[in-house]
């Protein structure tokens, strides 16, 4: 294997799968407060519920849209760069990623297609069902990604024929501590980053002296209550997935805490299990990955601390202006904590892909420098395109506010039309 395609591969699956999952995150956490502000609006039926839910709706829509997008493109990616993973493990990856693919291709967008155009037409319990199966349905998705990459991190339940991975205990790969715990994690993250990014927008109408002060005021608070409890979640699973580093990749525990000695002894103990060779991952991407993410939730644990008491006054929410701009401010950091994240538990598995049975260098296609620069720069250029339109529709529209949009709009009646005599629809 050239040591340049290598590189290129893995950096180019970086970078895709890095870029995909900050559009999920927000997908997974502003899902999530979506079916929960359209729950309340159908128990009230009131008119200001119901508009929190379409700008709010809007804005996830939106992020919903290109993130498939994003998928799509790096699902292809890893077919052409990564054939020797598909070869020797696709007997325990290929259902998880099959089942995963008809989770968020069929199910989960057929019934975000119901919500999106069933205003009006569905009856309102009827379509507040159809959110919470796309949001249920979007956890199952991501369970089951994180299935695949627990395996990669934690193998179990598997073995061997022909020198091919194959299954033989679906419940050991189902219930894998390397996926359950994740997944928690995850969740968690996603609700903390849509509750930033809800406190954001909101923070910017109100440091405008919006009209629509009482909208954003309730919505500011909103995201507020929810990153606080997210970011306490998302550090109790993440202080458990550390726990466990010791037994499932005790070199990544050993470079993250700089542990010489403990390297040397780790490193030892590999070379007896698996021959010669290196077997320590890269420490500036290990460590450096695992620094961004705790200096990162540094920074939210005292934003939350200080957000929670200051929501808690109307004044403040609604007049304290560098609060305001701090908010704004602070809208990246939930995505570098998971980029760092991200980083510190990909990277830091190196030199395995399927760790202690495959290593990376294994697992790459057999493609030319040139092919592989080519395929890089393609991808690369693809996915900043997709990152700079979801950015500049979210805050073109973020920046409209609650005004008159295509969700939600009644289109049965229009404007120019004599009035035509119905039964009276059910607000929320």
């Amino acid at each position: 294997m050239h040591q340049d395609v290598l590189d290129l591969a893995r950096l180019q699956f970086g970078l895709t799968a890095a870029g995909h999952f900050l559009f999920v995150a927000l997908t997974l956490g502003l899902g999530t407060i979506v079916a929960v502000l359209q729950t309340r609006a159908t128990l009230t039926r009131r008119p200001e519920d119901a508009r929190q839910v379409r700008f709010w709706g809007q804005l996830y829509v939106i992020n919903y849209a290109v993130g498939i997008v994003t998928g799509l493109v790096m699902e292809f990616q890893f077919g052409m760069a990564w054939s020797g993973l598909t070869h020797e493990a696709g007997n325990i990856l290929g259902a998880s990623l099959a089942v995963e693919t008809l989770v968020a291709f069929f199910v989960e967008s057929t019934f975000l297609g119901l919500w999106i155009f069933g205003w009006h037409r569905l009856g309102r319990w009827a379509h507040l069902a159809t959110i919470w199966v796309v949001v249920l349905t979007a956890y199952l998705s991501a369970y089951w990604i994180l299935v695949s990459n627990g395996f990669l991190n934690h193998p179990v339940g598997y073995g061997s024929e022909g020198g091919e991975l194959v299954l033989t205990d679906p419940a050991a790969v189902l219930t894998n501590p390397a996926a359950l715990l994740p997944l928690a994690h995850v969740l968690a993250g996603a609700l903390l980053t849509a509750g930033f990014f809800m406190a954001g927008v909101s923070a910017y109408h109100l440091f405008r002296r919006t009209a629509e002060a009482d909208f954003f005021r309730r919505s500011l608070r909103t995201g507020v209550y929810v990153a606080a409890p997210a970011l306490m979640a998302a550090a109790v699973s993440g202080g458990l997935q550390f726990a466990s580093l010791a037994s499932f990749q005790p070199m990544k525990a050993a470079v993250f805490r700089g542990q010489a000695a403990e390297i040397a002894r780790v490193q030892a103990e590999l070379t007896t299990r698996f021959g010669p060779g290196d077997h320590i991952p890269s420490e500036g991407l290990t460590r450096g990955g695992g620094l961004v993410m705790l200096i990162s939730f540094g920074l939210m644990l005292y934003l939350c601390f200080a957000g929670v008491i200051l929501a808690a006054f109307r004044k403040a929410v609604l007049r304290f202006r560098l609060w305001h701009l701090v908010l704004m401010a602070s809208v990246p950091l939930p995505y570098l904590a998971m980029t760092g994240g991200w980083v510190f538990r990909e990277a830091g598995r190196q030199p395995w892909v399927v760790y202690g049975l495959l290593r990376t260098e294994d697992a790459v296609s057999d493609l030319s420098p040139g092919t592989m620069r080519l395929s890089l720069t393609v991808f690369a250029a693809l996915f900043l395109l997709l990152a700079v339109l979801n950015f500049w529709l979210l805050a073109r529209h973020a920046r409209r506010g609650p005004v008159e949009t295509g969700l939600g709009r009644d289109e049965r009646v229009r404007e120019d039309s004599p009035p035509v005599p119905t039964a009276p629809l059910p607000r929320y």
